[in-house]
């Protein structure tokens, strides 16, 4: 499959379908948010350092509809089945502890988290909210390092926080999802996903420092400068709730005590000698991965500042080798997709996501995105590789309401 998005706006009609199904009746709403790219800054968020992402216009959208008791009702095109569960019991499902499965199917977990979560941030101990019927579709593509997780996340934070009347900020319901996914779903990511899919806009990136949290919006012009970035998904499904994630950060804490600072943010490349020096290899690769790869975000807002989008791809490309050689999350499926691009004249390319799986990104010539695309399906064939979805996609708005 080549040039093709997923169908955006189809999760839109989707989703009220799904509500009229499930409740013989209109939602109150439609709030949606969108998916992530992250143009570059991998594993940094939950080491307290600097990201760059995007928002796609592939989104989830929550149909959400009041009840007149106080129980939450989930359904999703993800599942057969709706779960149902009381505002009140909400406690007894969350958290979730180490080693232990989420209380509900793990697809119910990350909306029913959010409540949780908001109910938890809500003033206590007043009385329960209303409940709500919420019906779930996406045009995010799940398990592509897309952020999908997210995008559920935010479409269910936006409706709640309408319904309930939190008056919560996009910042402060970022942190709502990231609780979710770190303690009702069990995967122990960092807040940049949330942040990406909740402040996203039109032709720009976030930058976000995730220890203080602080954002700035960074132009990425990239159709007005000719240019297309293209997502290569190779269908390797990943998961965050599992091993690898876990084991990647665990060797990032421990770079950090052996260094004797509170995270890897706080190191430079100038400390990188004296790292290796006290770790075993793999320890220190993980670590030097970490530092590099904020200095590259650092170097990647410059440039985008100083000469445009032009400039960046060889920060891509040494991202890409540090995730692949030090960092160790690449697949041999991404890697074809990048050395495809890269040989088919792409300006840079870098897996985007956690890694194990999921996704790729090129920032190609828009006349040549065809040509990129044919590269790169060739290259999996001869491979034996399943044929990859290819499809451009533009820096878009975040979370919302739709209708």
């Amino acid at each position: 499959m080549t040039g093709r998005a997923p169908q955006e706006g189809g999760a839109r009609d989707a989703a009220r379908a799904l509500f009229v199904d499930l409740t013989g009746r209109e939602p109150d709403g439609l709030w949606s948010a969108p998916g992530r790219v992250n143009l570059i800054g991998e594993h940094t968020d939950y080491n307290d350092g600097f990201v760059l992402p995007f928002a796609i216009p592939q989104r989830t959208v929550a149909a959400v509809g009041r009840r007149e008791d106080d129980r939450i009702r989930v359904r999703s095109t993800f599942a057969a089945d709706a779960v149902e569960v009381g505002i009140g019991e909400l406690d007894d499902l969350f958290p979730t502890r180490e080693g232990q499965e989420p209380g509900v199917p793990e697809w119910a977990a990350y909306p029913l988290g959010v409540a949780w979560a908001l109910r938890q941030a809500m003033d206590s101990p007043g009385p329960l909210p209303g409940g709500v019927d919420i019906a779930i579709a996406s045009d995010v593509p799940v398990g592509a390092g897309l952020s999908s997780s997210a995008a559920i996340e935010g479409a269910t934070a936006s409706a709640l926080d309408a319904l309930w009347d939190t008056g919560l900020d996009g910042a402060a319901l970022a942190r709502i999802g990231r609780r979710a996914e770190n303690e009702a779903v069990g995967a122990p990511t960092g807040i940049m996903d949330q942040m990406a899919s909740m402040l996203g806009e039109p032709d720009a990136a976030i930058f976000l420092d995730c220890r203080s949290l602080e954002t700035r919006v960074v132009p990425l012009p990239v159709a007005a400068s000719g240019l297309a970035i293209l997502v290569m998904d190779t269908h390797v499904k990943h998961a965050h709730s599992t091993g690898g994630y876990r084991e990647r950060r665990a060797s990032c804490e421990l770079g950090a005590r052996i260094m004797g600072v509170p995270a890897l943010r706080d190191l430079s490349v100038a400390d990188l000698p004296r790292a290796q020096e006290r770790m075993d290899d793999v320890t220190f690769r993980r670590v030097r991965h970490i530092v590099t790869e904020n200095q590259r975000v650092l170097d990647t807002v410059r440039l985008l500042d100083e000469r445009g989008v032009r400039a960046i791809g060889d920060l891509l490309v040494a991202s890409h080798a540090s995730m692949r050689d030090d960092f160790e999350i690449s697949t041999p499926e991404l890697d074809t997709a990048v050395d495809a691009a890269l040989a088919a004249g792409a300006l840079g390319a870098r897996m985007t996501g956690g890694g194990f799986g999921g996704a790729a990104i090129a920032v190609v010539e828009q006349e040549a995105v065809g040509t990129v695309s044919q590269a790169v399906n060739a290259a999996f064939a001869a491979a034996g590789f399943a044929t990859p979805l290819l499809f451009p996609v533009t820096p878009s708005a975040g979370a919302h309401r739709d209708a």
